[in-house]
């Protein structure tokens, strides 16, 4: 096993091994489908449709807030979100630089502008400390993103937002029932946002969002904008009378059946991935070359994606060698039958829809980000199923094959770098951070 199976040797998750299934779907999520059907009320204005509202109060009880709203997908959530929190045309909202590219598009969609602020280096997630320098005059809101499944650092946002009177509404669409400081992500914010995607920790057979507050008059703006700004009553005949701007943004019958089984088994299935991680996170983490997922004694972690950090310095490479490095160590750990891949190839204030595109933003330094973009790979879904130890087991030996053989990660490394360092215009040294993380 100590030969790469890129050089002949056997791979350490053997071929044809099949992909963990997720979601996992039993009898259960079945019949529930069966039963939607069979009642032909497939839409939350069908008389007498009750798993819509059940879902709603289900998680609400989970999260520990006072409402819970579906809609349609976790973008959409968050766009109702701030704009029920007040968000409009013209005003800003602070976003970390690192996210999936829907947290800033849903403030572009209300008109508003993305403020991208730089990110921790070792949790991924917004740094404090760089809310200052991003918040003007047009500030209006922070959406933290809880990325990987991981919370952000919350009593601290909020209480900058506190201070100068700016909404928090969370992006929690990766962070499903997960603790901070003996609160739940999406009951910390003013409001938060969850995706059901059949991605997430907590999916659906297809895509779903939730918003949650325990604020009544928000949620009552949420559920207005879902449906066309009606108000729709428990009982009685829909009267269509839109009392504002609203979207059609509902969450279908079939998605909510289908989540609400998921939610039956939610928490033993969250603590058997927890259990699953955390030693192949131990292993992967002894090996110099790496820095794993971290996860702080104050809150506890989803998993829901794992990102490493390669250390080049480890491997005996200048740091200007890190993207290089990583783009060999994701190729050799494919080789080896891990999914290792990329998650986030740039800051969100270089994807084109900014940089290129003509929808306003506003970018920070990020310095941070980018070098976490550069240096940084990851594994999803793999590590979702909770049966997944014995894979895990077997990708933690994909590891320590590939330190055991890194003059190999090394040449390659060298071999495909044959350009001369080019400093960022930002800044001198795009990885100068990664000394924050003992690389």
């Amino acid at each position: 096993m100590s030969r790469l199976a890129m050089l002949g040797g056997e791979p350490a998750v053997p071929a044809g091994t099949p992909a963990p299934e997720w979601p996992v779907v039993t009898e259960a999520e079945h019949a529930a489908v069966a039963e939607v059907l069979r009642s032909g009320r497939f839409t939350c204005v069908a008389a007498g449709e009750q798993e819509i509202p059940a879902l709603e109060r289900e998680w609400a009880g989970r999260v520990g807030t006072a409402h819970c709203l579906a809609v349609a997908n976790g973008t959409v959530a968050l766009s109702l979100a701030l704009c029920a929190a007040g968000v409009a045309a013209g005003d800003e909202v602070i976003v970390p630089a690192l996210s999936f590219v829907g947290s800033a598009l849903a403030v572009a969609h209300l008109g508003a502008v993305p403020v991208f602020a730089d990110i921790d280096p070792v949790t991924f997630n917004l740094a404090p400390d760089a809310l200052a320098a991003a918040r003007s005059a047009r500030t209006a809101a922070v959406l933290p993103v809880h990325l990987h499944g991981l919370p952000a650092e919350m009593d601290e946002i909020c209480a900058f937002a506190g201070r100068h009177g700016l909404a928090v509404v969370e992006d929690a669409a990766q962070s499903h029932g997960v603790a901070y400081r003996g609160r739940v992500t999406g009951s910390i914010g003013d409001l938060g946002a969850f995706s059901l995607n059949a991605s997430k920790n907590l999916p659906t057979c297809g895509e779903g969002g939730l918003v949650t507050t325990d604020d009544d008059r928000l949620a009552a703006q949420v559920g207005r904008m879902r449906q066309f700004g009606e108000d729709i009553p428990a009982r009685g005949e829909r009267p269509y009378l839109s009392r504002s701007i609203g979207w059609n943004a509902k969450l279908g019958v079939i998605q909510a059946a289908f989540t609400r089984r998921q939610l039956t088994r939610f928490d033993e299935v969250s603590g058997a991935r927890d259990r699953a991680v955390r030693p192949f996170l131990d292993r992967v983490g002894a090996l110099p070359g790496f820095s794993v997922p971290v996860c702080p004694e104050d809150r506890e972690h989803g998993w829901h994606i794992l990102r490493f950090r390669v250390c080049a310095e480890a491997f005996g490479l200048p740091r200007e060698y890190a993207p290089a490095l990583r783009a060999a160590v994701t190729r050799v750990l494919r080789g080896e039958g891990v999914p290792a891949s990329r998650y986030q190839s740039v800051p969100l204030s270089e994807q084109p829809v900014f940089r290129d595109g003509g929808v306003a933003y506003r970018a920070m330094d990020v310095d941070v980000c980018r070098a976490v973009v550069d240096d940084s790979f990851v594994i999803q879904r793999a590590q979702l199923n909770p049966g997944t130890g014995a894979l895990l087991r077997r990708f933690a030996d994909a590891f320590e094959k590939l330190w055991a053989n890194r003059d190999v990660l090394v040449a390659m490394a060298r071999s495909s770098r044959t350009d001369t360092p080019v400093p960022s215009p930002a800044h001198t040294d795009p990885l100068a951070h990664t000394d924050r993380l003992g690389c």
